[in-house]
C-alpha cells in the first residue's frame, strides 16, 4: 500500500524481518521466505494458502511508507474458519523501524501463543541492526535484488550492499550480504571459485563476528565448509549452530539432509528434506535436494516426481534438469535425454552440460563417433570458467567408456584441490560398476573419514516450574478465575494475568498448558461461556441482548464469543437457550 512502488523492496523487508523473528522462537513452526513470498500480489483465499503452506494461521498485511513516517497494519486469521481474532496498526517513525519490529514480532507471538499452546517467548525478538537507516534502507535493496538470482540483479545487489558498508561498515546484515553474493557467483561460476570463497569467507567470518545471532550467516560457514573445503565436522558444527539460533531454519535441514546423504544414511536424509519441506512447502531447492536424495537411493520414479515439482518452481534450475536426465539414464531412457539436450534448451543450460550429457548418453549407447565429437568439445570447455562441470562429466564418460584407470589417475591428481561438484559424485548411480573398487573406495574413505564422529545436537526441553512451584501457580490462578473474575476483563491477556499472579508469561503459559491441557484462550474463555451461562439463565437479565450478555461475561467479539460457546457447548448460543428453556 506504499504511495510508490519502489518501496516494494521495504515491504518485503518488513515481511522478512518478522518471519525471521518468528523463526527464532522454538516450538512455533513458521513457513520461511520462498513460501511466504509466493502468494505475494495474489489473489488467493485464506483456506488455500493454508492448505499449501500445511499452516492453521495467517499473518496479513500492508506498509504505507511516506517520506520519514510508516504505518504498518497486521492482523492474525486461524485458517479453518477464516477468523480474523487479533488486528494492530502501528503509526511511527521511519528511524523507529526496529523497535516497530519487535514490537509487532512480540505482539503477534503472544496472540499465537493465547490461541494455540505453550511455547516460550524472550522478551526481545529484533535488535537494533544499525544507527543508520540510510544503510539498512540500502541493505534490503540489495536484499530485494539478491532474490531474483540472475546475472542483472546480483550485481545490482552488490552494489547495494557495498554502498550501506560505505555508510556503516560495522552493519552485520550487509556483509553477510556481500558473503553470499560472492558465494552464488562461484557457484554459478560467473566468478574464480578460489579468490571468490575467500572473499565469501571473508565477509562471512566479519558478519558473524559482528552479529554471532545471525543464523544465515552460521549457514553460510557451513556451505563453505562443506563445498568448498570438505571440513564436515565444522559443517555439522555451523548447521547446529544455525538451527540453535533459529529452529525453523529450512536450509539448515536441507544441508543436513545433503550430509546424511552423502553418508548413505538415507532415512535421517529423508527425515530431514521432510522437515524442510514442511518450513519451506514452495520451495524449488528443497525439492530438487528430495529428488537428488531419491536419485542417490536409486529410486528414479520418487526422485522425477520431486524433480517435476522442483521444474514446476522454477522451470530453469539446472541442477534438477541434470539430476532428472540422470534418472533417465540409469533407466535407460538414453533417447529422452538425447533428444532433450538436442532441443531448444533453457538459458540456464551451459555448453558444458548439454556436451557432458549428450556425452556420457552416446558413451552409453556405445556411439564411439558421437562420444569423441562430445570429449573433443567437452575439453574445450575444460579451458573456461565451466572448467569443473567439464570435468565433472568427464571422469563419467571415462568410467562408462571402460578406461577406469585412466578415470582414477584423474581423480587423484584433482582430488586434493576439492572440486565442488565431485562431493554430489561420489554416491552417483552411474558409477556403480566401480564403487567396489579399492582405489576408489580409497578416495571416497578418505573424503568422508571425518564424517562418522559427528553428531547433530538435539535440544532438551525443561520443565519451566518446579511441581511444588507447578501447585502453587495453580492455586494461585484459578482464585484469579473464581474469586477475583479476572476472566471478566474483556482485554486480558497473558501478559497482563502474569503480572497479577507475580510470574513469567513463558510460565504461566506453561503452566496453563501442562496442568490444565489448554491454551490461554480456551482457559479464559472457559470461564467467559460458564457466566453467560448462569446469567442467561437468571429472569433480571431477560432484557438483555445476546451479545450484551457475551460482553457482560468478558467477551468483546461476537466472533469470539460465537466460536468458544460452540466448541465448549457444541451449540450455538441460541440453540442452547432453546434447549435450556
Amino acid at each position: 500500500m506504499s504511495s510508490n512502488i519502489e518501496n516494494d523492496y521495504f515491504c518485503d523487508g518488513l515481511t522478512e524481518e518478522i518471519i525471521n523473528a518468528l523463526a527464532k522462537i522454538d516450538g512455533l513452526k513458521v513457513t520461511s521466505r520462498t513460501s511466504s513470498f509466493f502468494f505475494k500480489n495474489k489473489d488467493v483465499p485464506v483456506t488455500k494458502i493454508g492448505k499449501d503452506l500445511n499452516v492453521s494461521t495467517i499473518i496479513e498485511g500492508s506498509v504505507r511508507l511516506s517520506n520519514n513516517t510508516i504505518r504498518i497494519t497486521a492482523q492474525l486469521i486461524e485458517v479453518q474458519n477464516d477468523f480474523h481474532f487479533w488486528s494492530e496498526t502501528w503509526d511511527r517513525k521511519l528511524e523507529n523501524i526496529f523497535a516497530v519490529q519487535d514490537d509487532i514480532s512480540l505482539l503477534i507471538a503472544d496472540r499465537i501463543r493465547e490461541n494455540f499452546g505453550h511455547f516460550d517467548i524472550k522478551d526481545k525478538l529484533v535488535n537494533k541492526q544499525t544507527d543508520y537507516i540510510e544503510a539498512y534502507q540500502l541493505y534490503l535493496k540489495g536484499n530485494y535484488h539478491f532474490q531474483k538470482w540472475n546475472p542483472e540483479d546480483l550485481e545490482l545487489s552488490k552494489n547495494y550492499y557495498t554502498k550501506a558498508l560505505e555508510i556503516d561498515s560495522e552493519h552485520a546484515q550487509s556483509n553477510y550480504g556481500l558473503a553470499q553474493y560472492y558465494a552464488m557467483m562461484a557457484g554459478l561460476g560467473f566468478l574464480p571459485k578460489d579468490e571468490t570463497y575467500k572473499e565469501a569467507s571473508k565477509y562471512v567470518n566479519k558478519a558473524l563476528k559482528l552479529n554471532p545471532q545471525l543464523p544465515e550467516a552460521h549457514y553460510g560457514l557451513a556451505s563453505i565448509s562443506y563445498w568448498y573445503e570438505w571440513d564436515f565436522k565444522k559443517t555439522v558444527q555451523h548447521l547446529n549452530k544455525a538451527l540453535e539460533v533459529n529452529p525453523n531454519f529450512a536450509p539448515a535441514y536441507m544441508h543436513f539432509a545433503f550430509h546424511y546423504c552423502s553418508l548413505k544414511k538415507f532415512e535421517q536424509a529423508l527425515e530431514h528434506i521432510e522437515i524442510a519441506i514442511g518450513l519451506d512447502p514452495l520451495s524449488a531447492e528443497v525439492y530438487f535436494a528430495k529428488g537428488y536424495i531419491h536419485y542417490i537411493m536409486e529410486d528414479y520414479e520418487a526422485s522425477i516426481k520431486a524433480l517435476d515439482i522442483c521444474l514446476e518452481l522454477n522451470p530453469i534450475n539446472l541442477l534438477a534438469i541434470i539430476i532428472k536426465a540422470c534418472c533417465w539414464l540409469c533407466q535407460d531412457k538414453i533417447q529422452l535425454v538425447i533428444a532433450y539436450f538436442n532441443s531448444e534448451l533453457p538459458a540456464t543450460i551451459d555448453t558444458a552440460t548439454k556436451y557432458g550429457m549428450l556425452g556420457i548418453a552416446h558413451t552409453i549407447l556405445k556411439d564411439t563417433e558421437k562420444q569423441e565429437y562430445y570429449v573433443d568439445l567437452l575439453n574445450t570447455e575444460i579451458e573456461t570458467s565451466k572448467a569443473e562441470r567439464a570435468q565433472f562429466f568427464m571422469f563419467l564418460i571415462l568410467i562408462h567408456s571402460g578406461k577406469k584407470e585412466q578415470a582414477f589417475n584423474w581423480l587423484s591428481g584433482i582430488i586434493d584441490s576439492k572440486p565442488t561438484l565431485m562431493l554430489t559424485l561420489f554416491g552417483d548411480p552411474l558409477l556403480n560398476s566401480v564403487k567396489h573398487d579399492p582405489l576408489y573406495k580409497k578416495i571416497t574413505d578418505k573424503v568422508f573419514s571425518s564424517t562418522f564422529a559427528v553428531k547433530e545436537k538435539t535440544a532438551k526441553k525443561k520443565a519451566l516450574l518446579t511441581k511444588e512451584q507447578k501447585n502453587e501457580y495453580a492455586k494461585k490462578l484459578i482464585s484469579c478465575m473464581e474469586r477475583k473474575s479476572s476472566f471478566l476483563n474483556p482485554d486480558l491477556t497473558l501478559k497482563s494475568l502474569a503480572a497479577q499472579l507475580d510470574i513469567h508469561p513463558n510460565q504461566l503459559s506453561w503452566l496453563i498448558n501442562h496442568e490444565f491441557d489448554k491454551n490461554f484462550s480456551e482457559f479464559i474463555n472457559h470461564y467467559r461461556v460458564e457466566t453467560f451461562k448462569r446469567i442467561s439463565k437468571d429472569p433480571k437479565n431477560a432484557h438483555i441482548t445476546l451479545i450484551g450478555l457475551a460482553y457482560e461475561s468478558g467477551f468483546n467479539s461476537k466472533t469470539v464469543f460465537n466460536t468458544f460457546f460452540k466448541k465448549e457447548t457444541g451449540m450455538t448460543p441460541l440453540q442452547y437457550l432453546k434447549h435450556s428453556s
